[in-house]
């Protein structure tokens, strides 16, 4: 069983959705029904497509909404809050309806990941966590691939708990990285909490202490003979590190009948000692014995690493995955797309000077089509939330929103509908997998990408469009919009 977060984070929360949410209540509007969507813009380090993550701990965060005397004491201490809002507060009830789509998908820019549709005093009020809890996961689950893409199917291990940015960005990055596919991680927590299995052996202060460095090896052989991988690197890797891990080895491990695991390399020319140290290895008796690398690596080191011939086996990586130094911010938006007048929704839309900003209208969900023939993804479709599935018995025809002249043809696709009910009326419908599940869901579909999407450099752009019916809403607002500044 999973760890819950039962903190209350309800005011975590950024001071003007406070400040709007009273006005709401002021104005008679609090009980509007309103619907905000959860999308990006752009993908992080250019890459073709992101995962989404963090689900789990935005159900939990709406689970245990609610305002303690302490808080309303404190917004009453601001002298901008109406007492009839505080009494609003002091009996909160959560009661919005959320979709999502499951941990662990790949996404792209524009799509709505998660849709809440709600009192508008609500609604607005969980945005700042709901972003914050998407925008870190997700980005740490797409970073995280991308370095275990780069791997070839050796295994990558999470080691970044003392680079991240505070506690919750370690545990949490930990288990978003293990979602994108790491085999393990350092953080013991992560592990306790949420199931990702913990790894590690010593650091090289454990063989500055020991008196020397044979003697460091030998007392860790004894201690843990079954699970034996040596730092090489303290003081010389081929001069010293490999020649005393070779000899504890042989006067350890191998009167037991036990095996090493492995030796890690933390520094140096990895890729030239690796090669020396496999010989060196495998002359004594060792072919089995695995090497780590380790030291600031990323995706494309990793990959050159590869390239260049290094005989490694594993890789442990810290900072440029916990923080995604490369590209650290994911830029999940939380944006009104329709709202409740005179009984009906009605879509509305944000207009900006760059294209790319203005916001897709109205109550939608989407749909991902995949070939029939090879079970590939090659499109998502966007639709009215109450408009009818694609049919996909016939030729569906996509076109590109902004470049509506670019078209394509799609047939033998199956349609697959991406969100699903979280909430509904504030009740939790949705029982989140296991972290095991959610990691083997997400490389299942990965796998349904093309490669071409999944270059690290120049990747193909995978199609997002809408229905004719949503792209003819969006167009009228717009035209609507533009006549009024004529």
């Amino acid at each position: 069983m999973m760890k819950r977060d039962e903190r209350n984070l309800s005011m975590l929360t950024d001071f003007y959705e406070l400040t709007m949410m009273n006005g709401y209540l002021e104005k008679g509007m609090g009980d509007t029904v309103a619907v905000f969507d959860v999308f990006f813009r752009t993908i992080p380090d250019n890459g073709g497509f992101a995962i989404f993550a963090g689900l789990e701990q935005l159900i939990d965060y709406l689970k245990n909404l609610n305002f303690t005397e302490d808080d309303i004491e404190y917004l009453r201490s601001k002298n901008c809050f109406s007492e009839t809002f505080l009494d609003y507060l002091r009996n909160f009830k959560f009661c919005c309806d959320v979709w999502s789509i499951p941990e662990g998908t790949p996404i792209f820019p524009k799509e709505p990941i998660i849709v809440v549709k709600g009192p508008a005093i609500q609604a607005q009020f969980i945005e700042t966590v709901v972003l914050l809890i998407a925008n870190h996961q997700s980005l740490i689950a797409t970073k995280a691939n991308r370095i275990v893409r780069s791997a070839q199917g050796r295994p990558v291990m999470e080691f970044g708990s003392r680079r991240a940015q505070n506690a919750d960005a370690a545990v949490l990055g930990a288990r978003a990285a293990y979602i994108g596919g790491v085999s393990a991680t350092a953080c013991a927590m992560t592990d306790r909490d949420y199931g990702v299995p913990a790894v590690g052996t010593m650091a090289h202060s454990w063989v500055q202490l020991m008196g020397s460095e044979y003697e460091a090896f030998k007392a860790y052989a004894e201690t843990y003979p079954n699970n034996c991988t040596l730092l090489v690197d303290t003081y010389n890797v081929l001069k010293s590190g490999v020649p005393n891990a070779i000899k504890v080895f042989d006067e350890v491990l191998k009167p037991l009948g036990i095996r090493p695991k492995g030796i890690r390399i933390d520094s140096g020319d990895i890729a030239y000692l690796s090669v020396k140290a496999r010989k060196m290895l495998d002359d004594a008796g060792y072919p089995d014995c695995g090497i780590v690398a380790s030291n600031s690596l990323d995706e494309y080191i990793i990959r050159d690493l590869i390239h260049q011939g290094a005989s490694i086996n594993s890789f442990g990586v810290g900072e440029n995955l916990i923080t995604a130094k490369s590209d650290p911010v994911f830029g999940c938006v939380y944006k009104l797309a329709a709202v409740e007048r005179g009984g009906e929704l009605k879509p509305v839309i944000k207009i900006s000077e760059s294209v790319g900003k203005i916001t897709i209208p109205d109550f939608k969900t989407f749909y991902r089509f995949y070939s029939k023939e090879n079970g590939k993804a090659v499109a998502d479709y966007i639709t009215l939330y109450d408009e009818d599935a694609p049919n996909t018995d016939e030729p569906i025809e996509i076109f590109h929103p902004e470049a509506t002249w670019k078209k394509k043809v799609l047939t033998n696709v199956v349609a697959k509908k991406m969100l699903v009910p979280i909430f509904e009326k504030g009740e939790c419908v949705y029982e989140s997998p296991s972290i095991q599940e959610i990691k083997k869901y997400c490389a299942e579909q990965i796998e349904t990408l093309w490669d071409e999407v999944k270059r690290f450099e120049y990747p193909h752009k995978y199609y997002v469009d809408l229905s004719p019916k949503l792209w003819n809403i969006q167009n009228a607002l717009l035209t609507e919009m533009n006549g009024k500044w004529e």
